[in-house]
């Protein structure tokens, strides 16, 4: 198995963390601050050569399939168990349940924009925003709502150290083919064993290799399996 993909043993519990890993993770203060440098590079970047004319281009077809605003604005968990709020495109009519039910890949509230946004991870686009004001990272565990937060943490022991790190537009879970909404307790255990690896084993390396794993599976969307999603 590559090296990149392989997940961090645990047993059976679920998990193998120890207070270490906070040690850990401060003794990588050089790496954090490269990280935020490159993490504002690539948002500017993104937003000045992208996101620039894709909004105003979504915004109008946004228009003429449904009702509602351009940005959907959710408060996921950041860094330290903190809110923040999460922008994405709008892939879904406007409903009570956005905040407490994540869409499956036949939801009758997917537009039919919305699930060619979805399909094609466009819709994530707009989180280089929550990256350049630092409340997320390029890489790091995918940002969950505070309601399924709370359900993994009921069921697997130390859960919410994944919150040591920011939350990224991508990271290990995804690149090792686990998106989605979580199916049952087997694969939340498996994605949460992505995000200790990527913690225990943070760096430089390791984030541009998901960067450009992330890249070369979503511009093969159409034979392979989209690797950013709502996680």
């Amino acid at each position: 198995m590559n090296v990149l993909l392989a997940p961090v043993a645990i047993d059976k519990t679920g998990t193998r963390s120890s207070p270490s890993i906070r040690r850990y993770i401060t003794r990588k203060r050089h790496y954090f601050v490269l990280k935020r440098i490159i993490d504002i590079v690539l948002s500017i970047v993104v937003i000045a050569g992208v996101l620039s004319w894709l909004v105003p281009l979504v915004a109008l077809l946004l228009r003429f399939d449904s009702t509602g605003p351009v940005f959907f604005r959710q408060k996921r968990v950041g860094r330290g168990g903190r809110s923040f709020v999460c922008y994405k495109f709008r892939t879904m009519v406007v409903n009570e349940l956005a905040d407490s039910l994540p869409a499956d890949p036949e939801d009758l509230r997917v537009t039919r924009l919305g699930r060619w946004l979805r399909q094609t991870n466009i819709d994530e686009l707009p989180q280089f925003l929550n990256v350049l004001e630092g409340s997320m990272s390029i890489v790091g565990p995918r940002p969950h709502m505070h309601a399924d937060c709370r359900r993994f943490a009921e069921i697997i022991p130390r859960y919410k150290m994944r919150n040591l790190v920011k939350p990224g537009i991508t990271g290990m879970a995804q690149i090792g083919g686990y998106h989605g909404p979580v199916r049952d307790r087997t694969d939340a255990v498996l994605r949460y064993q992505y995000d200790l690896y990527y913690i225990r084993n943070a760096s430089i390396w390791l984030d541009i290799r998901i960067m450009t794993k992330t890249i070369t599976r979503t511009l093969t969307a159409g034979t392979a399996t989209p690797v950013v999603n709502n996680v």
